[in-house]
């Protein structure tokens, strides 16, 4: 069966088709936010078939599998990759109405030029037929980048990173642009504190500073954030349940430390406090230097004890949480406004009921120094397909500036996403045709088409710094 993806697929008027093909298809990628290995990237990965290029690290299909009955074996398992492959073929038709369905679709037919529908009928061939196209140079890391005219991606770092392979590709390669970004999770993740033992003797290493004190640890955390600075790094990332705030004070943070040296377990209202003053100085210092920060909310991570044992962490076993996000959320952006320490900031929110919340908080914030200096982010994680697009840019058009949106990202460890900004501009473009059919907006096609490519790509190069050429 051929496929439904047409020149106007997710286009449903004339409007919307004009908007897209001559004002934002041919626009450049600024990733901002993904998972990546730079080491793939700087040593330019050739990947022996689609199986490892495609379902290597993908959760969203590894769920989907699970979901049908798939035996682990042909998901994470040591099952061959031809015969994996073969059955996430049987599953991709029982993804109708899921976005996997959509995106597994664009990607064959953007990448390999497949314009029929995969099943296990056809997925012996296409698995040949893509692994030939596979040993071309054109499908090398480097080379699927530039299909898609990727000309800026954000990786996530963690702060003992030596950030080599970045370095590499500095040095090597000025097609595109690969920068780190701070991924500071692990500096406050102190649920069990033998584990971030462990991790702190790592961070010793790396700073050469020996941790003994709460102001050690700080000391370490500032020679991290200079060494990445020095190799361009200007955007920090964090991944929390909710933003924690307390009043400094509030309890002893050296004494909190010591117990995490001596290998104590700390209770919620201390496991919450030292995040909170670790990012206190975290968030200060990115003002300092003039960095991005951003703070994904919201998630409950690796919930499936059992699985996560088996299978590790970021194996699919995370969902939607709900955690009350405004009080604190505000509490901890006020406190750094108080002293005009609050840098450019994007907030994502994994749980749609906080729509209304992140926009207008992020509106509290936006203090006319920056343009959308702070702002409400792309739908993210469960949130990324056409319904949670199109709520995130209705709540951001009703109650902010759409106008001002940096636009999507991928947030994805594979390098066969990026025809999901493809996916999000076709679905801007259609909602803003709608509006315009109906008489809602002017049917004034340059007006408009300006306001798109800035949100599709324009205001990211703008908010990032980065150079148009």
């Amino acid at each position: 069966m051929k496929t439904f993806i047409t020149e106007d697929f997710l286009l449903n008027s004339k409007t919307a088709s004009k908007l897209y093909h001559d004002f934002v298809k041919d626009l450049p990628i600024i990733d901002y936010h993904n998972h990546l290995p730079p080491k793939d990237i700087a040593l330019n990965r050739k990947f022996k078939n689609i199986t490892e290029l495609w379902l290597e690290d993908d959760h969203y299909k590894w769920r989907a599998m699970r979901t049908l009955g798939i035996d682990e074996k042909y998901i994470t398992g040591n099952a061959s990759d031809v015969e994996k492959f073969i059955k996430w073929a049987a599953v991709v038709n029982k993804t109708v109405r899921n976005p996997l369905y959509h995106w597994s679709h664009l990607e064959l037919l953007r990448y390999f030029g497949i314009n029929s529908l995969l099943d296990e009928n056809n997925a012996k061939e296409i698995y040949k037929n893509t692994s030939e196209k596979l040993c071309e140079s054109s499908y090398f890391t480097k080379g699927l980048l530039s299909q898609q005219k990727v000309k800026f991606i954000c990786t996530t770092d963690d702060p003992i990173d030596d950030l080599r392979y970045h370095q590499k590709l500095l040095k090597e390669d000025d097609s595109f642009e690969m920068k780190m970004s701070f991924r500071a999770d692990k500096l406050f993740s102190v649920e069990n504190s033998l584990s971030y033992s462990k991790y702190l003797q790592k961070l010793e290493q790396s700073s050469n500073i020996q941790i003994k004190s709460f102001d050690d640890l700080l000391d370490a955390i500032s020679n991290r954030i200079m060494y990445f600075h020095k190799n361009g790094c200007r955007i920090s990332d964090h991944g929390l349940t909710y933003l924690p705030y307390f009043e400094t004070g509030a309890h002893n943070i050296d004494n909190i430390f010591n117990k995490l040296k001596n290998h104590k377990n700390l209770n919620l209202d201390e496991i919450y406090y030292f995040k909170c003053e670790t990012l206190k100085y975290l968030t200060k210092t990115y003002h300092k230097l003039g960095w991005v920060q951003q703070f994904h909310l919201g998630p409950i991570r690796s919930v499936n004890t059992r699985l996560t044992k088996k299978l590790g962490r970021d194996s699919g076993f995370d969902s939607i949480g709900e955690f009350p996000q405004a009080l604190s959320l505000s509490k901890f952006l006020d406190y750094l406004d108080k002293t005009d320490q609050l840098t450019k900031t994007i907030l994502y929110n994994s749980n749609p009921i906080h729509n209304e919340v992140f926009v207008t908080m992020s509106g509290n914030f936006n203090d006319g120094s920056v343009k959308g200096k702070v702002q409400f982010g792309a739908a993210w994680w469960f949130l990324d397909q056409k319904n949670g697009i199109e709520n995130q840019l209705n709540v951001l058009s009703d109650m902010g500036l759409v106008s001002s949106f940096i636009g999507m990202l991928t947030d994805s460890r594979s390098f066969l996403s990026f025809p999901r900004h493809e996916y999000f501009r076709r679905i801007l473009c259609n909602l803003f045709g709608d509006e315009i059919e109906k008489g809602l907006l002017p049917n004034d096609m340059p007006f408009i088409g300006k306001i798109l490519a800035d949100i599709s790509y324009y205001n990211a190069l703008d908010y990032f710094s980065l150079n148009d050429s």
